[in-house]
């Protein structure tokens, strides 16, 4: 192997076993509001996932969410990830945009149908519902 596909290996190797550290640390949190902040940006993935093989998703909502799941996991980012508190920042703040996006044109159900975590936090991200035209 090369020196350079050794050094990405072992860098590919070192995010994944990060994250599996902290997938476990995060399930000793106590219930409340930061276990579901721990939970939020894998939610997300989640949801992001979800949508993107719905039939009732659009086009546009698809591609809007998939950009915002490669932000995630880009490695890339514009605050990075070892700034305590705000390292993961920019990650949340573009699915939040994302979901809102795809909120607007996505059946609200479809959404909530999508969203693996605690329904209250999908609920106050998505803002109040839209009222329904009756015409």
């Amino acid at each position: 192997m090369d020196g350079w596909a050794r050094w990405l290996a072992v860098a590919v190797a070192g995010l994944l076993l990060s994250w599996a550290l902290l997938m476990v640390l995060a399930r000793t949190l106590p219930p409340g509001a930061a276990r579901e902040l721990a939970r939020f940006l894998p939610a997300c993935l989640t949801t992001v996932r979800r949508l993107r093989r719905h039939p009732a998703v659009p086009r546009r909502a698809k591609a809007a969410l998939l950009v915002a799941g490669l932000w995630v996991l880009s490695p890339i980012d514009l605050i990075p990830e070892f700034l305590p508190v705000i390292g993961p920042l920019d990650d949340v703040v573009v699915v939040a945009l994302a979901l809102r996006y795809a909120a607007r044109r996505v059946p609200r159900g479809v959404l909530l149908e999508a969203w693996p975590g605690d329904r209250r936090i999908i609920e106050r991200l998505l803002g109040p519902a839209a009222p329904v035209e009756r015409g």
